[in-house]
């Protein structure tokens, strides 16, 4: 079949034409992958190496804490002493080196008010050793102590810091802390006993504190807390320590000496308000 000279020369010009789309296709690609020069280009590179960064959970901090003094008087209570109420007044004080790292230390005093801070259940056991002793003649004393002074040192951590919405728009930040130091306990150890010239079994006061001895102790402390900035020089303080020692076991036969020992502790939950200062700085970027 004979094809005419003019379809031949339209046929040479359409694939002409396909073969030069086909080879603009191909090298547009390798074009576009050329890094473009520019203040464009440079923003935009900017950008995208930001974004490539971590950034902070939380930003725009209300309350800075960096190279600043805290003191805060506290007031609390000792609730795993099960024979004696304990309550503990105090004053910690601390120096901020950053916002997670703090030196501490704590200064506690809880006054002895002799027989009246007893629980009712060192009456109680004094009462039934006292039923039983009648049967079976034996002496019967509950060993207790009052720690009255501590002060502890350490250092405070607080890898945690957030923000919360209370009421309306009012924007409140807190952080997490721990603390780890060492603590000097003053304590003094008592005999429980039934007191057998002034007891009153009416108005149930029929225990009577023999004192043994007053001593130091040595321990290591933990604890952990919550600060609430309420505002830049001001914070709710929530606060939970406990103290380690090592003392005698409890003797409850007067006769019978108790030569172990056993670990004690002795943990303080309180709450109080915390006062920084200097004045904190104003910030000069977003962190």
């Amino acid at each position: 079949m004979l094809i005419p000279k003019s379809a031949g020369s339209m046929l040479r010009s359409a694939i002409g034409v396909l073969f030069t789309l086909v080879a603009l296709v191909i090298a547009f690609p390798a074009h576009a992958t050329e890094d473009p020069e520019g203040p464009a280009h440079d923003a935009l590179k900017d950008f995208r190496e930001k974004s490539q960064k971590p950034r902070a959970a939380i930003e725009n901090r209300f309350f800075l804490k960096k190279r600043r003094w805290e003191v805060a008087p506290i007031f609390g209570y000792v609730p795993n002493n099960p024979f004696a109420r304990r309550y503990v007044g105090g004053l910690i004080f601390g120096h901020h080196f950053n916002e997670v790292i703090a030196a501490e230390a704590q200064i506690t005093f809880s006054p002895d008010l002799g027989e009246t801070d007893l629980k009712g259940l060192t009456t109680v056991l004094i009462d039934r050793a006292e039923n039983a002793s009648a049967v079976a003649d034996a002496d019967f004393q509950q060993p207790l102590d009052k720690i009255t002074l501590s002060a502890a040192f350490g250092i405070a951590w607080a890898p945690i810091y957030g923000k919360i919405n209370l009421v309306g728009e009012t924007v409140l930040n807190f952080d997490f802390y721990g603390f780890l130091g060492v603590a000097m306990l003053s304590k003094t150890n008592y005999n429980a006993v039934y007191d057998t010239d002034g007891a009153n079994p009416e108005a149930n006061d029929i225990v009577l504190l023999q004192l043994v001895n007053n001593e130091f102790k040595v321990s290591p402390v933990l604890g952990v807390g919550l600060n609430i900035f309420v505002t830049q020089s001001i914070a709710i303080k929530l606060d939970a320590r406990f103290s380690l020692y090592v003392d005698n076991k409890p003797q409850y036969d007067p006769d019978v000496p108790v030569p172990e020992q056993q670990l004690y502790s002795n943990f303080i939950t309180s709450a109080g308000v915390s006062f920084f200062f200097p004045r904190m700085k104003s910030r000069l970027y977003n962190f």
